[in-house]
């Protein structure tokens, strides 16, 4: 009988501490639940674009980190002027929300390698502009196309980089609207890019791919190019009139 009193009282103790915690102790227990569940970082989409984007001036030569953390490797830098000495903007890709406190921006970081992206703080960016739709530029069938609310609104043949300079694929954005002076070569207007080419382009300074006039409207469409996009200059005068700083460039 001792025997199985022993026993009963064991199994009496086993129920008690597997049976859920309640009253004070769940009250106690319920903050170190609620902190291992909670996302210590909340990500959200600010840009995907093709239909809506958005953009800012730097407000401070900041520096872009690899996540959003003032402990992450450092991958680019913040800066005011492009090397047209035209006001430098960025497209800012997403917003990152730390539990602890502070808000980070992911930006679009131009320059070599192309595709380089950097989380900085909110306050290194002044306000968000919103830009909608996006410029499709295939060097397939050698055509520039401007899409807004998923319509053509905008479209013509186009030059790109010839098999030795090409013209570089990925996803860019319009650094900067440009009047050209005396540089008949670039036509009347010209668009700066955040891409680069992979060797040169026919851009002052070289490097950047900028889509512009030319003075050689027979060789459009085609591939005569350092890496720049041509356009006739009928057709450059256009799209510079309707294009918005900061629209998304898609070149396949």
């Amino acid at each position: 009988m001792r025997s199985r009193g022993r026993v009963l009282k064991r199994r009496s103790r086993s129920r008690l501490l597997l049976a859920p915690a309640t009253g004070a102790l769940a009250l106690a227990l319920a903050p170190l639940a609620a902190a291992r569940t909670a996302p210590p970082v909340v990500y959200k989409q600010l840009s995907d674009l093709h239909t809506l984007s958005r953009w800012a001036y730097p407000a401070a030569e900041a520096t872009a980190r690899a996540a959003p953390s003032a402990h992450a490797r450092a991958v680019g830098r913040l800066r005011f002027f492009t090397i047209d000495e035209q006001a430098e903007l960025y497209i800012v890709l997403a917003s990152a929300h730390r539990s602890s406190g502070g808000t980070w921006l992911r930006v679009e970081l131009p320059g070599r390698p192309n595709g380089l992206t950097g989380w900085v703080q909110r306050a290194a960016l002044g306000p968000l502009n919103v830009v909608k739709g996006y410029l499709h530029v295939d060097r397939t069938h050698l055509v520039a196309t401007l899409f807004r609310e998923g319509q053509a609104i905008f479209s013509a043949p186009v030059g790109v980089g010839k098999a030795s300079t090409v013209t570089p694929a990925g996803r860019f954005y319009v650094l900067e609207k440009l009047r050209t002076l005396n540089a008949p070569i670039y036509g009347p207007y010209a668009l700066g890019t955040s891409a680069y080419a992979p060797t040169l382009s026919e851009w002052p300074g070289g490097g950047v791919v900028g889509i512009h006039g030319t003075d050689e409207p027979s060789l459009i469409p085609g591939r005569p190019s350092h890496g720049c996009v041509r356009m006739r200059n009928a057709d450059i005068s256009r799209l510079w009139a309707i294009i918005a700083l900061g629209t998304p460039i898609e070149i396949t």
